[in-house]
Parts: structure tokens; C-alpha cells; sequence
């Protein structure tokens, strides 16, 4: 059985200079099963090729030992899952949804494609749930109230019908348990600014924008409690690998909710998890957040290469920088380094730098195509945030002296400072160094 789980055994497959000779090997090779006319004939003089050999030579190893390895590895995988089934269904079984069952409203604030797929989301897993969306396009509210769809981002997904659009902030925000904020990060501080004196001191605050402040370098816990003039508004940070078409057509997704207060992250993971939502926890705001506002920019590098036509070898190592760049500084901030190389981190990155669904990708691309970045701006009809925090990130650097090569090129390409050309000619041409 060890033998079966020992790496060492698969070894001389991948070891081309020196299989021949590891015994495993030999045992592996399979001789004829008969022996050749002339195997009993004595040899000849000169002629050791002739010699008689014993019969073991020849022998076709026995099947049974190899029927064996495949039964107790499969019995191995077999107890595994049954092992992992277990544990879920007991962790299942304990699983709180009080907070759950004693939510009755959820107030969504914007009307952009993400926080309606989680007004959905949130409304399609209970029935009497109210949510209020307070969207500023009377537009979009109408169509959401009258044929239960948003006719902007989502004409062809219609949503619950415990869905309610409004312009009415007052009537928004009334009686809500929880709030999900889904304005822009750039707009977000005079839009709170605005609805202040109607937000409960208690309302938690449950933040999907993604971004910095371009000119405060301010991250979305900071921005939120300041406009509200509330230093104590409970908050959580949303982040991870979600595109909201997915998350409108029930697509398997996991994220993750940040908070330094364990009970509320753990309320809002009850409130939002489902059969087609995983939602892990965390206590690293910082490091979601960051993450979750820098692979934005990164995301703009990897269209350039990609509308440049510079190839795989080129993107994977791009990628791989931007992913070492984006833990510096989130380490520097505070940040664990786990958080980074998890789903708000590297899997997110991994999303918005490999699909053609994101955003930001999209820029890149078309700058990489040689469009300028005015003309694309122009023709979106959603906001793409790398573009604005671009240069917030690279002031950020700045403050925690933290080199940054490839997202202080784009920075310098949305500038129009640099070309994407001489941009890569001037990245490849930085020293060769040792990496870390």
C-alpha cells in the first residue's frame, strides 16, 4: 500500500536520463512470453548471443500485483470523498440561519449589472425577503418595477419579483438589516454624502466596489464610514472571482466577506451563501480590498499584451508579476500573505486578467490595438475602475517605497506618457534580477 502512494514510484517516467537503470523500470519491462526458436540450442563459439536462458527471463510479469495497486487506489480515493462527505454533512448540520430567517430587508445601492445579480441573488433565496434597490436612472427603476428585468445591463434575466426599485433613498433605506453598496468607487463618496441622514448608525455595510480613491488613496472602509460621518458603521468587504453574468445564470462562484467583526461576517455569510454561492470569511479587510482593487489594473496590462498580440510566454509572465507586485504592497499595508494568493487575490486576478467578460481586460485590449483610451471610455456603458486607480496605486507605492514595474506602466499608458510598445520595450529592459 505504500508503495502505491510513494511519489518515487512514478519517478522514472519523468526522469528521461535516468530510467533505464532504476529497478522499478526493469521490473516494468515486459519480455516475450515464449521463448525464440533457438533458446535451447547450445551457443556457439563467439556467439554469446545464442547462450540458453533460464525461462524467468521471459516469464510475462504476473497481473495480479498491478489489479491490486488499481483496487487499493481506488479503495484510497473511495474513502477520501466518503471522509470529505462527512465532514460537510456534519459542518452542514451545524450550520446557523437565524440571521437568515430573521432578515427582512436588504436595501442595494446602484443599479450597475453587479449589484443587481446580488439583489437577485439575495431575493431569489427567500421569497418574503424585501430588497429596495435605490437606483438613480428612472429608466431602470421602471423597468425593474413594471417587467422585473433591468433593461440596461440585463433585458434578458428577469429578476424576483421581491425585487423593488426606487429614486427614494428615505424609502430605500427604512427598516433595512443589511445594505449592499454598489456605487463606483470614484462616485461613492458624495453619493453617501448624500443619503446620509437616512442610514442607520447600525446598518452594516456590505461593500462590492472594488478600487481606491484617486485622490485620497482612501480603500472603501474608509470611504464609507467618513461620508457617513460615522466612525463605528459596520462594515464588510465582498470580493473574489464573480462575473455578474455568472452569478445571473446560478453558476457555481465562491467569494469572500472581510470584516474585523467576526459575528457580522459571519451574519452576512449566512445571509448571502447558497447552494450555488460559496462565501469563505476573513478578518484581512486589507488585504481583500487591495487585492480586490489592484488586479483591476493588472487586468488592463493583460489586455495590452493580448491586444498586442505578444503571446502566452509574454501574458503568464506579465501576470505572474503584476500577482508578486500586487503582495508587495498589500504586505507592506498589512496584509497577510494568504489572503493574496486566495480567492480575492490570485483567483480574481486570474478572472478579470483571462476573460474577455471583464471590463478591464477590455480597455487593455483596445489600448494594446492602438485605440485611445478617450475613444474607449466613451463607448462603455460600464465603469472599468483599473483606469481611475491606476494612478492611485502607483501614489501608494510611492508612501510604502514599493517597486511596481508593470502597474506603473499602465499607469503611464492611461497618462499617455508612454506607448504599450515602448512600455514593454522598457520593462524588458529593467535589470536581471533575483526573484522574490
Amino acid at each position: 500500500m505504500a508503495a502505491v502512494l510513494d511519489p518515487s514510484f512514478l519517478s522514472p517516467l519523468f526522469a528521461s536520463n535516468s530510467y533505464p537503470s532504476h529497478p522499478t523500470y526493469l521490473k516494468l519491462q515486459r519480455f516475450p512470453s515464449k521463448p525464440t526458436a533457438n533458446t535451447n540450442r547450445p551457443c556457439s563459439a563467439g556467439n554469446p548471443s545464442h547462450a540458453p536462458s533460464t525461462s524467468s527471463e521471459y516469464r510475462e510479469p504476473d497481473p495480479e500485483p498491478d489489479a491490486e495497486r488499481t483496487r487499493d487506489r481506488r479503495r484510497v480515493v473511495r474513502l477520501a470523498w466518503e471522509k470529505l462527505v462527512r465532514w460537510s454533512r456534519s459542518w452542514r448540520s451545524k450550520a446557523k440561519t437565524d440571521i437568515f430567517e430573521r432578515t427582512n430587508k436588504v436595501v442595494v445601492l446602484g443599479g450597475g449589472s453587479f449589484g443587481t445579480a446580488m439583489a437577485a441573488h439575495v431575493a431569489s433565496r427567500k421569497a418574503q425577503l424585501e430588497v429596495k434597490m435605490l437606483i438613480r436612472d428612472p429608466q431602470v427603476c421602471q423597468s425593474i418595477n413594471e417587467l422585473h428585468c433591468n433593461c440596461k445591463y440585463f433585458p434578458g434575466h428577469k429578476l424576483p419579483e421581491n425585487v423593488v426599485a426606487t429614486t427614494d433613498a428615505k424609502a430605500a433605506l427604512l427598516g433595512a438589516d443589511y445594505c449592499l453598496h454598489a456605487v463606483p468607487v470614484q462616485f461613492s463618496s458624495s453619493f453617501l454624502e448624500g443619503i446620509a441622514d437616512y442610514v442607520d448608525p447600525g446598518l452594516p455595510f456590505i461593500s462590492l466596489s472594488k478600487g481606491l480613491e484617486l485622490n485620497t488613496l482612501r480603500m472603501m472602509s474608509q470611504i464609507i464610514p467618513q461620508a457617513l460621518r460615522n466612525p463605528r458603521q459596520p462594515f464588510v468587504a465582498l470580493s473574489g472571482p464573480s462575473f455578474a453574468l455568472e452569478l445571473m445564470n446560478n453558476l457555481p462562484t465562491a467569494m469572500v466577506v472581510a470584516s474585523k467583526d467576526k459575528k457580522l461576517v459571519n451574519a452576512v455569510q449566512q445571509l448571502l451563501a447558497s447552494t450555488h454561492l460559496r462565501i469563505s470569511t476573513s478578518s484581512d479587510v486589507t488585504g481583500v480590498e487591495i487585492a480586490g482593487a489592484l488586479k483591476n489594473v493588472l487586468a488592463i496590462a493583460a489586455g495590452i499584451v493580448e491586444g498586442m498580440n505578444l503571446g502566452n510566454n509574454s501574458m503568464a509572465a506579465l501576470v505572474a508579476q503584476g500577482c508578486s507586485e500586487i503582495r508587495w504592497l498589500a504586505t507592506k499595508m498589512g496584509a497577510k500573505p494568504t489572503t493574496v494568493t486566495g480567492l480575492s487575490g490570485t483567483g480574481d486576478i486570474m478572472l478579470t486578467c483571462f476573460v474577455n467578460l471583464s471590463r478591464n481586460r477590455t480597455v487593455g485590449v483596445r489600448l494594446g490595438s492602438g485605440e485611445k483610451l478617450d475613444d474607449i471610455l466613451g463607448s462603455m456603458n460600464q465603469v472599468a475602475e483599473g483606469v481611475s486607480t491606476a494612478g492611485a496605486v502607483i501614489a501608494l507605492a510611492q508612501k510604502y517605497n514599493v517597486k511596481m514595474p508593470v502597474l506603473t506602466a499602465v499607469a503611464r499608458i492611461i497618462d499617455n506618457e508612454l506607448t504599450p510598445k515602448k512600455a514593454v520595450y522598457e520593462l524588458m529592459s529593467l535589470p536581471q534580477v533575483e526573484e522574490v
